[in-house]
């Protein structure tokens, strides 16, 4: 096992509708899904490399690699990715026989947790999200990071240049403490040629892109108002990829919402502040 793995269950494939779903297991309890976001070369067990031992101690921790990343199948449905997002979450516990389960989500993984605590509201217990996408994207110009990230696949293709540029100057709020082996190892990863052929995350384009794009803003669903189960939202007040006003947004909108801001954090809370997130998580989940 690399360290990212410690403490972490050899991983494991399961069928989900016509896709391969790959995620690894931890701990034992009540369960706990994390849903990692959709920058290039992301997977389960990288972006939560900081934080699954030690919810594992209190938790049943199941990582999976979301659709279109890390060792899962690589197509998903460009005209409503959230939504087939959450069909494979929703589809995954299904198989593993978890009535029901926490999930937590940063940035697109966010955006799956939350859309199946819309589309099937009985899997879903508590929710924590970080940073999390589609939240009034079509009220305001995208971010200069979520212009980073849309543009990683396009024009000369991906390179280590341009990952490099966006996880320091932009993913994170300190761009030095990122160690060279996790962009390297995250370089590697988007270089997958399925992934270079049918990147996860793209602008919506054709007849029904501005369908598509109103279906990726949940401020714009009625039913983000009748998200009943108890959420955190945990946002960076330096994040440059999805705008912290985000947070009060989902405040406004969400009936049992509580909403914290990381003071000096980027988009990658769960990384940047892992002892801090990590306290909050199992606090709110144990509640």
């Amino acid at each position: 096992m690399t360290s990212i793995d410690k403490g972490v269950d050899t991983g494991r494939t399961v069928r989900v509708g016509g896709r391969q779903i790959y995620f690894n297991e931890a701990g034992s309890g009540s369960a706990v899904v994390l849903l990692h976001g959709g920058g290039p070369g992301a997977s389960g067990l990288s972006n939560y490399s900081r934080n699954i031992e030690a919810l594992a101690q209190r938790f049943h921790v199941i990582v999976p690699d979301m659709p279109g990343y890390g060792q899962s199948s690589k197509w998903i449905d460009p005209a409503d990715p959230f939504g087939d997002l959450a069909r494979a979450v929703g589809g995954l516990l299904d198989e593993l026989g978890v009535a029901s389960a926490h999930l937590i989500g940063n940035s697109y993984g966010g955006a799956a947790a939350l859309r199946l605590a819309m589309d099937r509201p009985e899997k879903v217990n508590r929710l924590i999200l970080m940073g999390p996408g589609g939240v009034g994207t079509t009220r305001a110009l995208p971010t200069a990071g979520l212009q980073q990230l849309l543009n990683y696949y396009t024009g000369g293709g991906p390179s280590r240049e341009k990952l490099t540029r966006f996880i320091r100057e932009y993913l994170v709020f300190d761009g030095d403490a990122v160690p060279e082996e996790l962009i390297e190892a995250r370089y590697q990863a988007s270089l997958d040629p399925a992934v270079v052929a049918n990147p996860p995350l793209r602008r919506p384009s054709g007849p029904l892109a501005l369908r598509t794009l109103l279906r990726m803003d949940f401020t714009r669903d009625s039913r983000l108002h009748k998200v009943e189960q108890p959420t955190l939202v945990v946002w960076g007040t330096g994040d440059k990829v999805n705008r912290p006003e985000g947070g009060r947004m989902l405040v406004d909108a969400m009936p049992n919402c509580d909403l914290y801001l990381a003071a000096n954090t980027g988009h990658w809370v769960q990384w940047e502040r892992a002892d801090l997130f990590n306290t909050l998580a199992t606090a709110f989940l144990e509640a």
